[in-house]
């Protein structure tokens, strides 16, 4: 499985940025989709998962009311809407896929087996 994450960029506090990631080759193998993120300086946190099977959706408190992650069939990935950004947002951000969901650890990056390879979001004040 690999995964293609896109659509980083430089935004102004209050703008908006999607984030795509797609999936390729046995994409069969994945039952969930998280978005990661790493800020200069700190550990990788987790932003927002999908479950493939049902599209239920998980999102950190940090994000919650501004982040919306769904998934695009067309794109065989899935897309994470980010509104109202604050510098704060600022991180590398990654997209990893789950081979087995669970509600435990979903929000664990060590429970993902397949990375992407990131995207720059900065979001200037």
């Amino acid at each position: 499985v690999q995964l293609q994450a896109s659509g980083g960029g430089l935004v102004q506090a209050g703008g908006s940025l999607t984030l795509v990631c797609v999936a390729s080759g046995r994409t069969a193998n994945i039952y969930a989709v998280g978005w990661f993120r790493r800020a200069p300086g700190k550990e990788r946190e987790f932003v927002s998962a999908i479950n493939w099977n049902n599209d239920r959706t998980y999102v950190a408190d940090s994000v919650q009311g501004r982040f919306i992650i769904s998934r695009d069939n067309a794109k065989n990935g899935v897309t994470l809407q980010m509104n109202s950004l604050k510098p704060e947002d600022t991180a590398i951000y990654y997209c990893a896929g789950d081979r087995i969901f669970s509600y435990r650890d979903y929000y664990d990056s060590r429970a993902y087996d397949y990375w992407g390879q990131g995207t720059l979001v900065t979001v200037s004040s």
